[in-house]
């Protein structure tokens, strides 16, 4: 079993028996692990704990430490289809089971962790899965390191190459709102998986280059999330995750 992992940079941590518990929040393009609920207490949290973090223009995954204990206390990682350079694959990597296990820096220091570049989506988006580069699908994945609920760090040869959310439905939110306690309606999965095809390969380039059954699925969808009677908090979290696209194309 992997206990030491490798992150960018050279830089190295020890997997703990103590993960995170605190829910992850699926918000716009990145999924949160982290205890601040606004602006400011995410400045304060950046100041007094160490790791990766985003720095101007720059956004890497960021993972943060307490100085103290060198403990894992905190992460945001960034989902690939963020960017339009970045690629998108629909190709799944066998996943190992997961062992749940929190992270202790090997040496205090701060370090830039790359975002990932290929975004895996499994049947009925039940699991994202983002990984590094399409290479990492050429060899099996070791480990699944399970730093808090639903959340996993994914290594190959001793080498965090991504992660993965089990159930992003259930943790869709907005800005630093709590999810919501209840399941997901059934409308609402359906619909995080169309805004997931929205805004990812290929249908994202029939968007951009105007097609006209790709605008109509953009309106209809945007529609549906205006007026979803149910599942609210939901439904506006998923109407943020597009709302790029709608600005840019809805009008087309």
């Amino acid at each position: 079993m992997t206990t030491k992992l490798s992150f960018d940079g050279g830089w190295h941590a020890t997997v703990t028996d103590d993960p995170l518990h605190i829910a992850p929040r699926f918000a716009s393009n990145s999924v949160y692990v982290a205890p601040y609920a606004n602006v400011k207490e995410r400045e304060g949290f950046l100041v007094t704990t160490f790791g990766s973090k985003e720095w101007l223009w720059d956004a890497p995954d960021t993972l943060r430490f307490d100085p103290d204990s060198r403990k894992l206390v905190g992460a945001e990682f960034q989902m690939p289809y963020g960017s339009a350079y970045h690629e998108t694959s629909v190709r799944v990597p066998v996943m190992p089971a997961v062992r749940p296990g929190g992270l202790r820096a090997d040496e205090v220091r701060d370090f830039r962790h790359e975002m990932c570049a290929v975004l895996c989506r499994h049947p009925g988006d039940a699991v994202l899965t983002s990984l590094r580069d399409l290479d990492v699908l050429d060899k099996p994945l070791e480990a699944r390191i399970g730093i808090a609920p639903d959340v996993a760090l994914l290594v190959q040869h001793g080498t965090v190459v991504g992660w993965s959310l089990t159930d992003p439905a259930r943790y869709l939110t907005t800005a630093f709102a709590a999810p919501d306690p209840d399941p997901p309606a059934p409308a609402t999965r359906r619909l995080l998986t169309e805004c997931l095809n929205l805004v990812t390969t290929p249908l994202v380039d029939d968007l951009v280059d105007g097609e006209p059954a790709a605008l109509a699925r953009l309106r209809a969808a945007d529609e549906a999330l205006r007026n979803q009677p149910e599942d609210r908090h939901r439904a506006d979290a998923l109407r943020d995750l597009i709302a790029t696209m709608v600005d840019d194309y809805g009008n087309w």
